[in-house]
C-alpha cells in the first residue's frame, strides 16, 4: 500500500493541485519576491501561514482572497460610480 512518502505518490504529485504552498512558492504564486511577500504578510495584505507540525504552509485559497482584495492600479478610474455621492 502507498503512503505519502512513496515514490509513486511523489511522481504523481505534480499532477495534483496543491492547497498549501511554501513561502517561496506562495511568493511566486502571487508574482512577487519572497522578501516582498514577507512584507505583505507583516503589513497584513497577505495572510499569515498555517502550521502543520513543523511545516509552515500558506493556504492557496487565503492567498487568492487576499490577492483579490489588493487595490488595482487606477481602480478609481474604472468605477463609474466613484463620483456619485448620496
Amino acid at each position: 500500500m502507498d503512503d505519502l512518502g512513496s515514490d509513486s505518490v511523489r511522481r504523481q504529485a505534480p499532477l495534483m493541485q496543491r492547497r498549501g504552498l511554501s513561502r517561496v512558492a506562495a511568493a511566486l504564486y502571487i508574482g512577487v519576491s519572497p522578501t516582498t511577500f514577507d512584507g505583505l504578510v507583516r503589513d497584513g495584505r497577505m495572510p499569515p501561514p498555517k502550521r502543520i507540525n513543523s511545516r509552515v504552509i500558506r493556504d492557496v485559497r487565503q492567498l487568492d482572497y487576499a490577492f483579490e482584495a489588493l487595490p488595482s492600479d487606477g481602480a478609481e478610474d474604472d468605477d463609474p460610480f466613484a463620483s456619485v455621492s448620496l
